[in-house]
C-alpha cells in the first residue's frame, strides 16, 4: 500500500480535496463523498483505500453529530440498524475473497449504480412518502431492503450516502431531521465497521499514518459544508456530484 512517503505532490493533494469534500458532504450533501471514494481509489490500491477512508469518514461523522445532533429521528435508525448490520456482514464476508481487481471493478459498479440511484432519487423526491417514524408493512420493507443495500455498500466501499439519502428523502425527511438521522446513521455505522476492518488487514499502522496526515482536511469541509447548507444550488451541486462519480465509476472500471 502506499504510504505518505510513497506518494507524490499531486497524489497527496489528490487526497487532501477528498478528504475536504468528506467534511462537506458529512455538513451539507450527504453522499456526495462517493467522489472521495473514487479519488482515494484511484490514487490507493482499491482495497485499501477503504481501510484509509474509514477513519476519515468518522471523523466528518463527528463533526456532523456535533452540528446536527439536536435533530436525529431515532425511531428511524433503530428500524434500520438490523438490516444494516446483515449487509455489512454479508460485505465483509465479500472482502475476504475478493482481490484488488475485484474490489477496483466492484468499487467502479457501485459508483455508477449509486450515480443511477441518485437520479432515481431526484425524479422521485417530489413523490408522495410515508411520514416519519410510519412502522407500516411497507416502510418496514423498505426499511430493512435499503438497510441491507446501505451496509453492503458502506463496507465494501465506503458508498451507503446515496443508499441512505434515497431512503430518508423517500420517507420525507426535511432538511435538519435529514441531516440529524443521517449525521448519527453514518458514526455509528462506520465505528462499528472498523473491527472488521482491523481483521481485514485494511486498518494498519501506515493506513492510520496516512490518516493522521489526512484528517485535519476534514475539519474545513465541514465548515464549509455548514456555512454553505443554507446557501449552496442544491440542484446543481448534485448534477456535478453525479457527473464526477460516473467519471470516477468507469475511471475504476477500465483501469
Amino acid at each position: 500500500m502506499n504510504t505518505i512517503t510513497h506518494l507524490t505532490s499531486w497524489e497527496f493533494a489528490a487526497l487532501a480535496c477528498a478528504a475536504v469534500l468528506v467534511g462537506f458532504s458529512k455538513t451539507a450533501v450527504s453522499g456526495a463523498n462517493t467522489v472521495s471514494l473514487a479519488i482515494f481509489a484511484a490514487v490507493l490500491p482499491a482495497r485499501a483505500s477503504t481501510g484509509v477512508l474509514l477513519p476519515i469518514l468518522i471523523a466528518g461523522d463527528v463533526l456532523a453529530v456535533l452540528t446536527y445532533r439536536r435533530h436525529a429521528h431515532w425511531p428511524t435508525l433503530w428500524r434500520l440498524f438490523p438490516a444494516v448490520a446483515v449487509g455489512v456482514v454479508a460485505g465483509t464476508a465479500f472482502l475476504t475473497w475478493a482481490d484488488d481487481a475485484v474490489v477496483r471493478t466492484s468499487i467502479g459498479a457501485i459508483l455508477l449504480f449509486m450515480a443511477a440511484v441518485t437520479v432515481w432519487r431526484r425524479r422521485t423526491a417530489d413523490a408522495a412518502a410515508e411520514p416519519d417514524g410510519v412502522a407500516t408493512r411497507a416502510g418496514r420493507i423498505k426499511a430493512r431492503s435499503y438497510g441491507v443495500l446501505g451496509g453492503f455498500t458502506t463496507m465494501v466501499a465506503n458508498a451507503g450516502g446515496p443508499v441512505m439519502s434515497m431512503y430518508l428523502l423517500s420517507a420525507g425527511f426535511r432538511k435538519l431531521g435529514f441531516l440529524g438521522t443521517s449525521a448519527f446513521f453514518f458514526l455509528i455505522v462506520n465505528v462499528s465497521k472498523v473491527p472488521f476492518s482491523l481483521g481485514l488487514g485494511l486498518i494498519d499502522a501506515r493506513s492510520l499514518l496516512l490518516d493522521a496526515t489526512l484528517v485535519a482536511f476534514v475539519v474545513p469541509g465541514a465548515l464549509l459544508g455548514k456555512w454553505a447548507v443554507d446557501r449552496i444550488n442544491q440542484r446543481l451541486f448534485e448534477q456535478l456530484v453525479i457527473a464526477a462519480t460516473v467519471v470516477g465509476g468507469l475511471q475504476l472500471l477500465l483501469r
